[in-house]
């Protein structure tokens, strides 16, 4: 009896204690979850927003001590850079930003992640910086430039200010482009330490205060597991599709695909897999700083290489159209940002040459040869009369025999000539002997 009373006792003060919103034994277990790790890598874009939206999503739900961001990025678009940073001033457990590996760097975009975060750090041999906004669609005029880097520049402060870091560098990074390295960082409170692996991060992090509007907690996180997000199947492919070599040589299909199904229409299947790759490189190119000279370019040397193929023009076309693809792809991105890799362009650009100067000009070349089918590839051939011609009868052509009939009677035997057809009947003549 004392048992069960004992038992009823514990199960009410766990009711209540669910009531009230005051954290049993249980509700401690879930808040000492461990550390969640996710890995921030490429283009800043929708494809990295929807990752640390869902980290984040599961940080809360699932209580987890913090989240770690291992973050790597040359910058992206300004629309995902602003929803993430959202994402970060509004979670509810405490987000640490860990620039990383060595080598790797926080620019552009990335500026303002690795701010927003409550804790920020950075691996050796790292830097951050060079927010300067850059427009995708080309230069901005002054008037333009100018209302862009101060909106930046103010959000910048914002961002720096709320998590209490060094608002003046952070808009001298937007108006002035300068970048630190990890050590300036530090000196300069842009970051809070440096730590070399994953382990020595964790143990700096250990007791840092970390706060959300009035309330002020302090981070513990030694001795709890930490746990990776392995990205999906849809994660990482979106992730490839945002890559700048990925998007050039999308765009390049796409263009063959649409062309070869103009010059053979009826093909079908070119056209599909072309206008496919073409939708998908408007998705990359929609996340990467893209300069509208490189794709004008681009364009010019197709068409180039198609008017080689009609007129023919001594390989002048054929030779300005290689360079055109070649400068293109070179100035496809904004300078300073991204780049396609140079293997990529060279090899893109031969093959496009190839494919244009033997596989589209063979095409066009079969297309001007003699008809060899038909009505029209009958008239003229020669055939030898197999049943008398009076004025029907029979002629075999080729091996192949045919209804045939003539003007005038034609013994078995006679060689004749095919002037054409009606139906399935041949209409000829008496063959002109030389000589």
């Amino acid at each position: 009896m004392k048992r069960l009373l004992a038992a009823c006792a514990l199960v009410a003060a766990f009711s209540l204690a669910a009531a009230l919103g005051t954290p049993g034994p249980a509700a401690k277990a879930v808040a000492a979850h461990g550390v969640l790790v996710v890995r921030l890598e490429g283009a800043v874009s929708p494809v990295m927003d929807g990752a640390l939206r869902e980290a984040i999503e599961r940080v809360e739900r699932e209580r987890f001590a913090a989240l770690l961001i291992e973050i790597d990025t040359p910058g992206g678009l300004e629309s995902s850079m602003r929803d993430m940073v959202k994402r970060l001033l509004a979670s509810e457990r405490p987000v640490i930003a860990w620039v990383t590996p060595s080598g790797g760097h926080a620019a552009s975009a990335g500026v303002f992640i690795v701010m927003a975060a409550d804790v920020a750090a950075m691996s050796p041999g790292t830097n951050i910086g060079a927010a300067t906004p850059i427009s995708m669609q080309g230069a901005m005029d002054s008037t333009l430039a100018r209302k862009v880097t101060n909106d930046a520049s103010a959000f910048a402060r914002t961002v720096a200010a709320q998590r209490g870091r060094n608002a003046a560098w952070a808009e001298r990074a937007v108006r002035e482009a300068i970048s630190a390295s990890e050590t300036e960082a530090v000196q300069l409170h842009v970051v809070d330490f440096i730590a070399g692996d994953e382990a020595d991060l964790l143990a700096k992090v250990e007791g840092r205060p970390w706060r959300r509007g009035e309330r002020v907690e302090a981070l513990h996180v030694r001795g709890l597991p930490v746990e990776h997000v392995e990205p999906g199947f849809r994660q990482r492919l979106l992730g490839h599709l945002a890559d700048q070599n990925i998007a050039y040589l999308l765009m390049m299909l796409g263009f063959y695909g649409v062309l070869f199904e103009l010059q053979n229409p009826g093909a079908i299947l070119p056209g599909i897999v072309g206008g496919i790759c073409l939708v998908l490189a408007f998705f990359s190119l929609s996340t990467l700083p893209v300069n509208a000279a490189g794709v004008a370019l681009l364009v010019l040397g197709l068409g180039f290489l198609l008017a080689e193929i009609k007129v023919h023009r001594h390989g002048m076309l054929a030779v300005g159209g290689s360079v055109a693809l070649a400068l293109g792809a070179l100035l496809l991105f904004q300078a300073g940002t991204v780049h396609v890799a140079l293997p990529v362009v060279l090899g893109g650009t031969a093959v496009t040459v190839a494919f244009f100067l033997l596989i589209v000009g063979a095409g066009l070349r079969a297309r001007r040869l003699p008809v060899r089918t038909g009505e029209a590839g009958l008239r003229g051939r020669l055939g030898t009369v197999v049943e008398t011609l009076a004025p029907s009868g029979r002629v075999r052509v080729d091996g192949e025999v045919w209804n045939a009939m003539a003007d005038a009677a034609i013994e078995t035997g006679a060689e004749v000539e095919i002037l054409g057809m009606k139906g399935l009947t041949l209409r000829v003549r008496p063959a002109h002997k030389e000589g």
